[in-house]
């Protein structure tokens, strides 16, 4: 029977419906009713809930689930076969380490580097023993484009260009976009590098909302072989996670 997948993040929140390992639906809502959780409810017999979240706070539409139905709350402590060895696991963010559990899932008994963009870009290994031991966390693509228009009198407020590939600008519009986006590159490579000094085996799976950008981003470099996009990686670790508890 299908089990309901919630991934409530910073900016969105995913809801997803999975039949076994099958993805059946996913929607995406920057604040969803009551009305749009009951929408799945009545287009599918849910046996199971489970719930990631980023936030503190409670959604009326979370209460109403509690209500019919037993719903796991995810967190740390639901390790779904990682070896867990990250120093301070209650504050590790439930989505980083759903998306550890997506990518041992998906290509198990390989070294898999994560990389998710969202309102901040996170760096995940877990390798071919399902040892997670941490990442690191930088701003996200927006975020730097956003700090450079407000931490500053003069400069504009710019977009991302999938299209700009230039070494350096030669305005201030192509110079915030060399100075971001080739910077986000740059990071990607040497976080990257770093990861494979150790292996010649393994995947870089890109996730998130700027998992497309990212991927255009290195499609020239020595790693382009190496990607796997998977846009909906933290639900299908959710997914796994849920499995393996019922289990």
């Amino acid at each position: 029977m299908p089990n309901l997948v919630i991934d409530i993040g910073n900016t969105f929140t995913k809801v997803a419906v999975f039949e076994n390992s099958d993805l059946l639906k996913v929607e995406q809502y920057q604040q969803p009713t009551s009305q749009d959780i009951n929408g799945f409810l009545s287009e599918y017999e849910i046996n199971g809930v489970i719930i990631s979240s980023v936030k503190t706070d409670k959604q009326p539409w979370q209460t109403q689930l509690e209500g019919g139905f037993s719903v796991v709350q995810f967190n740390s402590s639901i390790t779904a076969g990682i070896n867990n060895r990250y120093r301070s696991p209650k504050t590790l963010g439930a989505d980083r380490f759903a998306a550890v559990i997506g990518a041992n899932y998906l290509f198990p008994n390989t070294n898999n580097i994560i990389i998710s963009g969202g309102t901040c870009i996170t760096y995940d290994f877990v390798d071919d023993q399902a040892n997670y031991f941490g990442g690191s966390i930088s701003p996200g693509l927006n975020m730097r484009y956003k700090a450079v228009n407000h931490y500053t009198a003069a400069l504009p407020l710019v977009k991302p260009d999938e299209d700009f590939s230039a070494a350096y600008g030669d305005d201030t519009i192509s110079a915030i976009r060399s100075g971001v986006q080739n910077g986000v590159k740059y990071e990607l490579q040497g976080f990257i590098n770093e990861y494979v000094k150790t292996t010649q085996e393994y995947n870089i799976i890109l996730s998130g909302g700027d998992s497309i950008f990212f991927d255009t981003l290195l499609k020239n470099s020595i790693f382009a072989p190496y990607i796997k996009i998977e846009p909906y990686l933290v639900l299908k670790g959710l997914n796994a996670a849920i499995q393996k508890h019922n289990d």
